[in-house]
């Protein structure tokens, strides 16, 4: 029996389905915990690689940090996006100078899969703080990768590690 492979626009286009559906799906998650800050520490996971079994072969992911301002009257500052490998060290600063979002404007950190740096335990440690309380911004890291026919895409949230305004 001939098997023939779908064509990759077929495939991209299926991944990109499942990503849109997850993204609809933490935005109704996003709404149930809504609240107000001035400011916070984020700790956001991004796997570099994952493994596959049972002979835990890397599999490399490319990643992109996306940083949502959810309010829409107020601007916030991003103080800081700082890049950690699996050990803790720090691998890059990724804003040297503060950063304004405006009101629902986004900005994004790529990190391309043969970025291997980090590791399969590296994080994201954003900073971020507004001169009076907003909705906190959605700071998420998107990990997508294709290799040989197959694909992988998930998304992992940030967790608040501290409120740096209270």
């Amino acid at each position: 029996m001939n098997y023939t492979y779908p064509p990759v626009k077929m495939v991209i286009s299926v991944f990109v389905s499942i990503l849109l559906i997850l993204s609809f799906n933490g935005i109704s998650l996003a709404a149930s915990d809504y609240r107000l800050a001035k400011g916070q520490t984020i700790y956001v996971p991004v796997y570099s690689n994952i493994f596959s079994a049972p002979r835990k072969i890397p599999f490399n992911l490319a990643t992109l940090l996306s940083i949502r301002n959810t309010d829409m009257s107020n601007s916030i500052t991003i103080v800081s996006a700082d890049y950690y490998d699996t050990k803790g060290k720090l691998v890059r600063k990724y804003y040297q100078q503060p950063m304004t979002l405006m009101p629902l404007e986004s900005t994004s950190i790529y990190i391309p899969e043969d970025d291997t740096v980090g590791g399969a335990g590296a994080n994201f440690i954003v900073k971020w703080t507004s001169s009076r309380e907003v909705n906190v911004p959605i700071v998420e890291c998107v990990m997508i990768g294709m290799k040989s026919g197959q694909g992988i895409s998930f998304v992992s949230p940030g967790q608040e590690i501290r409120d740096t305004a209270r």
